[in-house]
């Protein structure tokens, strides 16, 4: 069983905001894998669960066959990770195979950066979930949406939508985060850290691989026990 969450805040006001790009990639995963015709059908599909916003289906991983949640905390951010415990817990789902995705102000916009630990870099939603789980030992991934210009507050910039600069960058960033968190749920977070850890290439399709990171350590491929969120 894998996880992924994607942060954001409820509410059509924040739609399509700086701070809403998890609910972004999130939807865009589900219409990639054909569970939803677009992203805004994501929300009329899923069911009320978790606190959140759910769909769920079957994914073909390197290891065979696996369950896979998408997952929209509706929690707010501050408050988001209600929402992840309530659904690692209920699925007895190990800490290795949650994926938070959220937006990153120390990050170049359209940057990707997925990691199997680290820490909450400042974002509150972050922080909940480290709170909750009482570790900061789960994967990541961090989609730049740059810092905020001049004395903009930190708290205004996440709030409003991306500006005309940023939008040619946003929009394949949204993609390739979709294929990285697809690279991950099905080949494991090593080559998705590999393929995807690369400055905004040319080509989005044919990134150039950094070299190798290592695993997590202690993780085996498929089904090896982990900690299990909350009880660590």
């Amino acid at each position: 069983m894998k996880i992924v969450v994607g942060l954001g805040n409820p509410g059509p006001e924040y739609v399509a905001t700086r701070h809403n790009v998890g609910f972004d990639v999130v939807g865009d995963v589900a219409t990639r894998l054909g569970w939803v015709a677009s992203p805004s059908d994501f929300d009329r599909l899923a069911k009320s669960k978790f606190d959140g916003l759910a769909l769920d289906g079957v994914i073909t991983t390197s290891c065979g066959s696996e369950k896979l949640l998408l997952l929209k905390p509706m929690t707010y951010m501050n408050d988001s990770g209600r929402s992840v415990l309530a659904a690692a817990q209920f699925f007895q789902c190990a800490v290795i195979d949650l994926l938070i995705i959220l937006d990153d102000m120390a990050l170049p916009c359209g940057t990707l950066r997925i990691r199997g630990d680290g820490s909450s870099g400042g974002h509150n939603g972050l922080k909940d979930i480290e709170r909750v789980l009482g570790t900061a030992s789960y994967p990541r991934l961090r989609v730049g949406i740059d810092a905020p210009p001049g004395r903009v507050p930190a708290r205004s910039y996440v709030l409003e939508r991306f500006s005309p600069d940023q939008q040619p960058l946003i929009r394949p960033a949204i993609s390739r985060a979709t294929s990285a968190t697809l690279a991950w749920a099905e080949k494991g977070l090593t080559p998705a850290m590999n393929q995807f850890n690369v400055a905004i290439p040319s080509d989005p399709q044919t990134p150039k691989p950094n070299k190798p990171t290592p695993d997590v350590p202690g993780r085996k491929p498929c089904g090896d026990p982990s900690p299990k969120a909350g009880n660590s």
